[in-house]
């Protein structure tokens, strides 16, 4: 070994024969190797690129999506809203015709109710028109009754004859039948 060489360190050999290997590779791969590194520069740029056009394409397409959700939202929430109102319109609408049935039925209860008090009040009045006219005709009868009755009364008392006189009578008639009766003046 030469002085120089025994003077080198044994990183520099390393070096060194790391720069050979290098050397040797270059010889014997290289155009290979270079070709592969552009082959491998030019994929990378490629998947770099078509990064960032699939990165570019997705935003744009999430933004797209992004404004139609939004548009979408604000459809269902008009959607919602107006028929919210038209809800609430239709239910102010229905209370108010609920009311308006409401008082009518009141007031055709009341009218009802009223005609109810004013035909009781008729009825009443019609029934105690009736039961005076009732009383009034059956005291008249019962006067003429009596009438009659004490008529009749007095004609049988006049027509007939009173009960000691009739015994008197019959007596009188016995006494004749059986020969016993004599007449004050008559003796004989």
């Amino acid at each position: 070994m030469s002085a120089a060489e025994q003077s080198e360190s044994p990183s520099q050999v390393l070096r060194g024969g790391a720069g050979n290997v290098d050397k040797i590779r270059d010889i014997l791969f290289g155009t290979q190797m270079r070709d592969y590194e552009s082959r491998f520069n030019r994929l990378e740029e490629t998947l770099i690129k078509e990064t960032l056009e699939i990165r570019e394409t997705s935003r744009r397409k999430f933004e797209q999506l992004e404004g139609f959700m939004r548009k979408e939202f604000e459809t269902v929430q008009t959607r919602i809203k107006a028929e919210r109102d038209e809800r609430t319109e239709v239910a102010g609408q229905m209370a108010r015709e609920l009311k308006d049935l409401t008082d009518a039925l009141s007031r055709r209860l009341r009218d009802l109710d009223d005609r109810a008090t004013t035909t009781e009040r008729d009825l009443r009045s019609d029934l105690l028109q009736q039961a005076r006219d009732l009383t009034e005709e059956i005291r008249a009868r019962h006067e003429e009754l009596s009438t009659i009755l004490d008529r009749r009364v007095h004609e049988l008392r006049d027509g007939k004859t009173d009960r000691a006189t009739l015994a008197s009578l019959f007596t009188e008639v016995a006494l004749r039948l059986s020969d016993q009766f004599q007449i004050p003046g008559s003796e004989e």
